[in-house]
């Protein structure tokens, strides 16, 4: 899981980069407007729009945004209505995606994914045929040298943490998706950073990438269905080894 814990907190610094800011925010709206509409617009009664409202004001969102986002949701202004939609299938080297979407045109966005698909040599799969191979967790990454690992371990724990492994220069907190929101607040109390942190699909099992050519081609298709703008999330199995990252990032 090397491989995927690190290109999952790079892309975490990607976003917060990102030029296409707009299109981060519009996004980060849609899944704010969908949780209000679920479970009500009070976030102290609403952990998904607690969680929700928390990434955005991580990535500098505004609040009067996000207020019209939410207002758009329990019907106060006027919006789209989004449907929630998940796509399975495969990628280049067979890595299972799992791909969730929120749209208000269902029929466009099937016919622009299935062409993405094919352009750039995946493959599309029937409902089911890929999602048994992830489970849904909460995780987080926080730098070694913030703190020590018994330090970290104790915290987490009692907070409701399953577990914690120390991946490369970071420390992979795993926790139930009831759990997360107890053990942000516990880091949270104690002032530590998280440079990754969200309700995720985990993979059971890892597909593990042995060249950088092929590395670039799976990432390359992961990161155009990102871009997409129904796209909210994009779950994969793959494993590329800190030896291939290296490459990668070599030919930057």
């Amino acid at each position: 899981m090397a491989g995927h814990s690190h290109w999952a907190g790079i892309k975490h610094k990607k976003a917060a980069a990102d030029k296409k800011r707009g299109k981060i925010f519009s996004k980060m709206a849609k899944y704010i407007t969908v949780a209000s509409r679920t479970g009500g617009g009070d976030p102290d009664m609403n952990a998904s729009l607690r969680l929700a409202i928390d990434n955005a004001r991580s990535n500098n969102m505004t609040k009067d945004a996000i207020e019209r986002a939410v207002k758009k949701g329990t019907g106060e202004l006027e919006g789209e209505e989004y449907v929630e939609l998940v796509y399975e299938g495969f990628a280049p080297a067979n890595v299972a995606l799992v791909v969730d979407i929120l749209t208000d045109n269902r029929n466009r966005t099937a016919s622009e994914l299935r062409k993405l698909f094919e352009i750039k040599g995946g493959t599309l799969g029937n409902p089911g045929s890929v999602a048994w191979q992830f489970e849904t967790k909460g995780q987080f990454h926080i730098a070694q040298s913030s703190i020590a690992e018994d330090e970290l371990m104790g915290l987490v724990l009692e907070a409701g943490a399953e577990d914690m492994v120390v991946d490369g220069d970071i420390y992979v907190v795993t926790t139930s998706p009831d759990e997360f929101m107890a053990v942000r607040e516990a880091l949270a109390g104690k002032s530590i950073k998280t440079s990754f942190g969200e309700v995720a699909r985990v993979p059971n099992a890892t597909v593990k990438i042995d060249t950088a050519k092929e590395a670039r081609k799976v990432l390359n298709f992961i990161d155009e269905l990102e871009d997409h703008d129904d796209v909210q999330r994009v779950s994969a199995n793959f494993d590329i080894p800190d030896a291939v990252f290296a490459e990668l990032e070599a030919d930057e």
